[in-house]
């Protein structure tokens, strides 16, 4: 009899049509609401995405999940309220978002750990199935850094020696597509994190722990990394299990009927590793200049539109180009942003608005690094990007002004969102900012960022933060590169409401018509603490 071995994960709900993603241990038809699929197979690994089709708007609907017949979900011995799949209603203002990121695996993983607090994502989980349903999130968006190849625990190294040489070649990190599957194995069977991916849907975006620290922080990391015997294995196996695991699921139905790989690999009779692999080695390539592929997405709840931006994969850094997006990108970005809707999120794992002075910072180390002020402090530049992780949207400063622009305009239109949002993760601390991003400007524009969900931050980069974060700082920044560095001026201004908090934590974004607010809730210090404390609320829209 097939077992369930991740799953199931609610990933995209319409008004009439969903999906639910899961992994089995041996080839099997999956049955979820009388929707039948039958699995496809990646190295020896086994995975169905399940559409049902034809249900009412807005309604709700408990479901299992039957494995060539057997209901295999939920578990037998389960407390918790059944799995629910709970269809939009058409255009309804009132949606609520939760998003966070960086989650290093299930609780179990660091029990012992004094460093880490309790999951903020399985104390959510915990307070759902005390509420009503009609109180859950439409959704959860997951920024960036789902699991870390780069950061392996104890269990999965113990995996890695058993498997390989660990002195040779990626050592104790991840190496190759079947090592990424335990990752996934390791993060998503938390039984109260099952429980909550099952019944809230999902939207993921990969940050550079997905693959490796700096992933595609310039050209010369990207020729650094190239250079070595291990890399081409490990980029293949990140973005093969990426499409696999996360991608998928951020695709409507109709996106699926279109998308040609996905259809390539439903119709393969046989192991479709070549299929992904090719299609991993092209979509790495797009740095280098190939033709791109694309990670972005859209996802609309209600009045709210949701544009999630690949901002690590697509970045453009070959042929004296230093690029966040590629031209297409920003192109597909911009038609993105052309909509009726009563608030625009922006999710992109990069914060794009840092504290000032550490935004000042990557501007001027990017100025450096390029070797105009002479080679020597070219290659300090370089070395201060990779050190200190100098690398978000103020390191790609053209992209960053672009992207104001962008915001800027949408702002504009006479029938402009309410709100524009830019959701973002991976800083490992969490604040609100507010941005003045031009005149006459109908929309008002925030940075929201939530890191991490589960980790930590060492005391002396809290500290960093915290005096980054402060005016003095700030100040000294602007005298001092205004001395001894040509960065363009800035042309937005930004200003915290709230924070910097430091600790395991999950924000929600919650819209009633044009009015909305945001609010941080914070896990306890003790893991056996299962609830969320509320640290800030602010009112972003009346």
């Amino acid at each position: 009899m097939p077992r369930l071995l991740i799953g199931p994960v609610l990933r995209h709900v319409g008004t009439t049509d969903v999906t639910v993603w899961v992994e089995t241990d041996e080839p099997c038809s999956v049955e979820v609401l009388g929707a039948v699929e039958h699995t496809w197979t990646m190295s020896g690994h086994h995975y169905a995405l399940v559409t049902v089709d034809d249900l009412e708007p807005g309604t709700s609907h408990p479901y299992e999940v039957k494995l060539d017949g057997e209901t295999v979900w939920p578990p037998i011995d389960s407390s918790r309220p059944p799995s629910r799949i709970r269809t939009q209603r058409p255009d309804t203002t009132e949606v609520r978002l939760a998003f966070g990121s960086c989650r290093y695996g299930r609780a179990v993983v660091k029990i012992d750990d004094p460093h880490f607090d309790a999951d903020s994502l399985a104390c959510y989980s915990k307070e759902l199935t005390g509420q009503d349903e009609s109180s859950w999130p439409d959704g959860i968006l997951m920024l960036g850094d789902q699991v870390y190849a780069d950061e392996t625990s104890d269990a999965t190294r113990r995996r890695i020696r058993a498997k390989r040489d660990i002195t040779q070649g990626a050592k104790d990190q991840v190496a190759d597509f079947e090592e990424y599957t335990w990752l996934y194995l390791e993060s998503w069977t938390d039984p109260d994190v099952r429980w909550l991916m099952s019944t809230v849907p999902s939207s993921m975006i990969f940050d550079d722990h997905d693959v490796r620290d700096d992933w595609n922080t310039s050209h010369e990391w990207r020729q650094d990394i190239q250079r070595t015997d291990w890399w081409e294995e490990r980029i293949i196996g990140g973005l093969s299990s990426y499409w696999v695991y996360q991608h998928l699921g951020n695709l409507s139905p109709a996106e699926l009927r279109e998308n040609d790989l996905y259809q390539k690999v439903r119709a393969a009779g046989s192991d479709v590793a070549p299929l992904l692999r090719e299609f991993a080695k092209h979509a790495d390539a797009e740095a280098d200049g190939a033709k791109g592929t694309r990670w972005s997405f859209r996802r609309d709840f209600g009045r709210t539109a949701l544009v999630m931006v690949d901002s690590r994969c697509g970045r453009i850094l070959a042929d004296g180009q230093r690029s966040m997006l590629s031209e297409d990108e920003f192109g597909w970005l911009e038609e993105q942003l052309d909509g009726d809707y009563d608030h625009l999120l922006i999710g992109t794992s990069l914060p794009w608005l840092l504290a000032r002075a550490l935004h000042d910072l990557e501007s001027w180390d990017e100025v450096l690094a390029t070797g105009t002020r002479g080679k020597l402090l070219g290659r300090f530049g370089e070395w201060l990007r990779r050190t200190a992780d100098l690398e978000h949207w103020a390191a790609f400063r053209k992209s960053f002004d672009r992207l104001a622009e962008l915001i800027a305009d949408e702002g504009r239109r006479v029938d402009a969102p309410a709100t524009i949002c830019v959701l973002s993760g991976d800083v490992h601390h969490a604040y609100i900012a507010q941005a003045d991003v031009g005149d006459g400007l109908v929309s008002k524009v925030y940075q929201l960022t939530c890191s991490p969900l589960h980790n930590y931050v060492p005391p002396l980069m809290k500290i960093a933060f915290r005096i980054f974060w402060t005016r003095l700082m700030e100040r000294f920044f602007r005298i001092l590169l205004g001395i001894v560095a040509k960065v363009p001026p800035m042309t937005i201004s930004w200003t915290k409401l709230e924070g910097p908090y430091f600790g395991n934590e999950l924000a929600e974004f919650v819209s009633d018509g044009r009015a909305a607010y945001t609010v941080l809730r914070q896990s306890a210090e003790e893991t056996e603490d299962e609830h969320l404390h509320e640290v800030a609320r602010v009112q972003l829209s009346a």
